[in-house]
């Protein structure tokens, strides 16, 4: 006679048996999935209901039991990668355990130097799935600048990063770059200066073929505003959303904003977009010259005249 406590301990066996391969099977059961996940904040709880998966009770004790025994822990929030087949099919337990071990998901944004902010918001809203008016907001609370408030640069977030720190991390960056730049280059910093400074480095960018021409061109920049002549670049006329459109004669008799150089003394009110080192320099340690004219040859730079007759041919040659 076989003793009871014998047959309890073979049938709690039998059923740790059962339980174990029923769990294996399950674990096996291929689920649907995307690529890339978002992992919101919080609880287990909270996590299951949001993650765009089918988990259920059951997922929640295994992640809870895979925790107890050290070999799951909580993921972080934000977007991660997921390891699905063609199908778009990962295990049950493949696809709990990628939750814990996945890494975030990253992704480059890269703003160039005479890029308006217009078109670089857009660029951060459609990579990092983000709203462009969150993003404006954010910008316009945390910086001085309307243009040129962020460093020409290739950036790395996350993707589920927040518009505030997206844009708080940018703004921040840049104000501690332009003090350092500044006081590299003047020994001091300060920011109304700094700001004509960005103005006048923007429209040399804007215009410039070249880094070597850079100097020339806010050479003339300062020959013309101390003549008190108009400026008339058409570099100042590429603000915003008009970044990327070629400045016509047409353009030019109708836009009646400040930023147009043809009608109005001075420097436009703001930059008109990125600046890179190079165009800084420029407009710190301008070349001193007697130009007042440029116009870009066939070969695709400018050439520099003094006076009005000799630009004037500079322009019949092209």
């Amino acid at each position: 006679m076989i003793p009871h406590k014998k047959i309890k301990r073979s049938i709690l066996l039998e059923m740790a048996l059962i339980m174990g391969l029923s769990l294996l099977f399950y674990l096996s059961i291929p689920i649907k999935s995307y690529s890339m996940l978002y992992i919101p904040s919080g609880s287990l709880h909270n996590m299951m209901r949001h993650v765009e998966a089918d988990l259920n009770p059951l997922d929640l004790w295994i992640l809870r039991l895979m925790r107890g025994l050290g070999v799951w822990q909580t993921p972080k929030s934000g977007y991660i990668s997921i390891p699905i087949n063609a199908q778009q099919e990962i295990s049950k337990g493949d696809f709990l355990y990628a939750l814990s071990v996945s890494k975030k998901v990253y992704k480059n944004v890269t703003l160039i130097p005479g890029e308006t902010l217009y078109f670089f918001i857009q660029d951060l809203a459609t990579t990092f799935n983000l709203s462009e008016t969150d993003l404006y907001k954010a910008y316009q609370a945390k910086t001085r600048y309307q243009e040129a408030g962020i460093v020409p640069d290739t950036y790395r977030f996350t993707l589920g990063i927040s518009a505030s720190t997206l844009m708080d991390y940018l703004t921040t960056h840049a104000d501690r770059y332009y003090q350092k730049l500044s006081q590299q280059l003047l020994g001091r910093y300060d920011p109304q200066e700094w700001e004509k400074t960005l103005i006048v480095a923007s429209i040399v960018q804007k215009e410039a073929a070249n880094a070597k021409e850079m100097p020339l061109i806010a050479g003339v920049i300062y020959n013309r505003l101390k003549k008190g002549m108009l400026l008339q670049m058409d570099g100042s006329l590429n603000y915003g959303r008009y970044s990327h459109t070629k400045v016509t004669r047409t353009r030019i008799l109708e836009d009646e904003s400040s930023y147009n150089t043809y009608k109005h003394k001075g420097l436009p009110p703001a930059p008109v977009g990125s600046v890179s080192v190079s165009a800084i320099k420029a407009a710190l340690f301008p070349a001193q010259t007697n130009f007042l004219y440029f116009v870009k040859n066939q070969q695709g730079v400018h050439v520099f005249s003094q006076h009005y007759g000799e630009h004037m041919r500079n322009i019949r040659k092209k």
